[in-house]
């Protein structure tokens, strides 16, 4: 028989530390063993440069508005309503409103926990 021992660990946003990636954008992260989980809020005109990577990506939004142009094709997504990127697929992101948004990853953003995030800090 295969024992399995499960690592349950149990979080409250008011608890995650929040980081200021630039003037218009903060971000907190959870990292699991396959996936991200990120919550992000955009001040109305935050820009996200075009940008892509390896992870499928899920963007569920909580509340404000955003424009998101994937592969040259234009959505806009509001509260309520959610949004699938598949991987590698070219995207930016622009805030028509304040918002706050839940972006889920798979597999984990590799990237983000080595620190390879300038598109987000205004620094690429």
């Amino acid at each position: 028989m295969i024992e399995y021992r499960l690592i349950v660990k149990q979080y409250n946003w008011n608890t995650v530390p929040e980081e200021q990636m630039n003037p218009s954008i903060t971000r907190q992260v959870i990292h699991g063993e396959t996936m991200t989980v990120a919550r992000l809020r955009l001040k109305k005109g935050a820009i996200v440069p075009q940008h892509q990577h390896v992870n499928e990506q899920i963007s569920v939004m909580e509340s404000g508005q955003l424009r998101f142009v994937v592969a040259g094709e234009e959505f806009v997504i509001n509260g309520g309503e959610m949004l699938t990127i598949p991987p590698n697929a070219p995207h930016r992101v622009e805030a028509l409103e304040d918002s706050l948004t839940i972006d889920l990853f798979s597999p984990v953003r590799e990237d983000w926990i080595r620190g390879d995030d300038a598109y987000l800090r205004g620094l690429k």
